[in-house]
Order: C-alpha cells, then sequence, then structure tokens
C-alpha cells in the first residue's frame, strides 16, 4: 500500500528556482547560495507565502547529500524556550560541517514565538557560533524578534501570493495528479486561500479525495466556506429591511457549510467591500462589523451577535 503524503510536502521544491512568487527574493538567495556567502538571516512575512519552502530550496543546494548533517530545523511553536538554546542549537553549533561548505545553518522556525529569555540567550551564541554556523530564523510579525537579533541579520520581507501564483500552484499540481478542474473552482481556490498555498494546496487535496473531478461545489464544501454571491446575497436582503429572510438566509450558511462566527463576520467584512454602495454606508457598517467582532472574540454569543448584525445592517 502506498504510504500517505501531504501534498504540501510532495510538492515541495527542491530548487530556488521552482519556488514560485518572490521573484526578488529567491534571485538574492540564489546569489548568496552561488558565492557560497550567507550571512544570519531573518524572513518575515505572513503565513503560507514561501519563507520555509524558499529556506529548504536554499540548503538543498547548498548541501546536497549531506543535508541531515549540515541542517537543523527547529520550531520554535514547539521547542520555544531558552533550555532549546543552550542544549540543541549550542550541541549543534560546536560541531564541523561535513559538506563542502564552512558552515553549517540551523533554521528557526516561527521564531516569533520563542520567549523573551530564549531570544536574549540566542543573540549571544548568533555571535559565539557566527564562523561556522548561520542562523536562519522567520517570523510572521517582525515586532515580536528583539531588536538585537534583528540587527544581527539581513532582513527578507516576503508578501502574500497573489491570485496568479496561487492559480499556477494550483494549476501545476493537479496537471501532475491528473485532476480535472474547473475554472470556476480554480477561482473558489483562489478566493478561499487568501494567498496563502499551504491553504490552497490543503484544499486542492481535500477535493480531491472526493473526486478526481473538481468543482466549485466540492471546494467550497472542503473549506466550509459560503460561496461570496451567497453571503453578499445575505447582507443586500438585510439592508432592504428583510430581517427574517436575512436570518434564514444566515442560517444556511452556518448549518449548511458548518461555518462559525468568526468566518461568517469575515466573509461579511470581505463582501462588503464589495458592494456597489457609497463609501459612507460601507464605513458605516464596517464599523458596526468591528464592534461585533470584538463582541464574539471577548466572548459573546456568536449567533446573537450575527443576528444583531443583520439587524444593524436593516436599520442602516
Amino acid at each position: 500500500m502506498e504510504s500517505f503524503t501531504p501534498w504540501i510536502e510532495k510538492y515541495r521544491p527542491h530548487k530556488l528556482s521552482e519556488v514560485i512568487g518572490h521573484e526578488e527574493i529567491t534571485k538574492r538567495l540564489e546569489a548568496l547560495v552561488k558565492t557560497k556567502n550567507i550571512p544570519h538571516l531573518l524572513l518575515v512575512g505572513p503565513p503560507g507565502c514561501g519563507k520555509t519552502t524558499s529556506i529548504l530550496a536554499m540548503a538543498y543546494e547548498l548541501f546536497g547529500d549531506s543535508l541531515q548533517e549540515c541542517f537543523l530545523e527547529l520550531n520554535a511553536s514547539d521547542e520555544r524556550g531558552i533550555d532549546v538554546v543552550r542544549k540543541k542549537m549550542k550541541d549543534f553549533a560546536r560541531s564541523v560541517p561535513l559538506a563542502n561548505t564552512s558552515f553549517k545553518i540551523i533554521f528557526l522556525d516561527e521564531a516569533d514565538n520563542l520567549t523573551s529569555d530564549a531570544q536574549q540567550a540566542l543573540r549571544r551564541t548568533m555571535e559565539k557560533y557566527a564562523s561556522n554556523t548561520r542562523f536562519i530564523l522567520s517570523a510572521n510579525y517582525s515586532s515580536r524578534i528583539i531588536e538585537p537579533i534583528q540587527s544581527r541579520c539581513a532582513v527578507f520581507r516576503f508578501s502574500k501570493l497573489s491570485e496568479s501564483e496561487i492559480r499556477e500552484i494550483v494549476k501545476k499540481i493537479a496537471k501532475q495528479e491528473s485532476l480535472t478542474i474547473d475554472e470556476e473552482a480554480v477561482k473558489a481556490i483562489e478566493y478561499i486561500s487568501e494567498g496563502d498555498a499551504r491553504k490552497a494546496i490543503n484544499c486542492l487535496q481535500g477535493a480531491a479525495s472526493l473526486s478526481g473531478k473538481i468543482t466549485e461545489k466540492e471546494i467550497y464544501k472542503i473549506s466550509s466556506r459560503a460561496r461570496p454571491k451567497e453571503v453578499s446575497e445575505m447582507i443586500e436582503t438585510a439592508m432592504k429591511g428583510k430581517f427574517t429572510t436575512a436570518r434564514n438566509l444566515l442560517d444556511k450558511l452556518m448549518i449548511e457549510y458548518g461555518m462559525n462566527g468568526e468566518d461568517v463576520i469575515d466573509q461579511i467584512y470581505k463582501e462588503v467591500i464589495q458592494l456597489n454602495i457609497p463609501d459612507e454606508k460601507k464605513v458605516k457598517i464596517i464599523d458596526k462589523i468591528g464592534e461585533y467582532d470584538f463582541r464574539m472574540i471577548e466572548g459573546a454569543q456568536e449567533r446573537i451577535q450575527l443576528e444583531a448584525l443583520l439587524a444593524q445592517l436593516s436599520i442602516l
């Protein structure tokens, strides 16, 4: 029986030239690989934009078959205390690299989850072992990395992937997996992923497990998201003063798609921006959306808050 491999791992590029998006950053990384002159690096950007993929591709090109001996990957979400810096990193940094490079790499993923004490210990470790070890950190928020570490690193800032780049990834995988995917389904993945390649690939793999022919309906079903036009219909119905009808449409979204309150309010926000109404009205609606989103985050009953938001739209 063939072992199951998540498509995120199966289609992870092993060369920087294969990475989709961020051409300027990958060119700079390729130049560093060519000269084998790599400083400490800090990669900053939203989830699923290619930070980890780029570094792993760079490590494959640098170390080849010696990857296991010369590359240590740690995730700060799991190992975030000072002991990791003092033990694991120091033990790895002390040893001599076995590849044809003069240094090894320690890659610390999600470094913004490191405790303050661990970050303070890390900055000294980075200095002490700089001769034979390069530290590469990735983070979603640079503000959570202390300034002394930032000043020791060359900073690479990643942005979300564009819709055309998400489309390229989806089409490439669909072709290699011999999937039939229609244009509406591709657009649905672009909408759901919001520039996150992980979301896009997982959504595609989930839909492919149901059928080799992927349609828009399967994409929304597997992702527990509603079609944009259904959310727009609910908003417009409420704005016409038809509260009961809008409430019934809300029932359909939450029961049929299994959406929670935060998912619904997030989609309402996205669709309000697209509505063909004066900006003055949009401002008032977004103000109300922010208020009810805050209430739900603070623990208020989500169903009551969503119906109250629809009531506010009816009044507006």
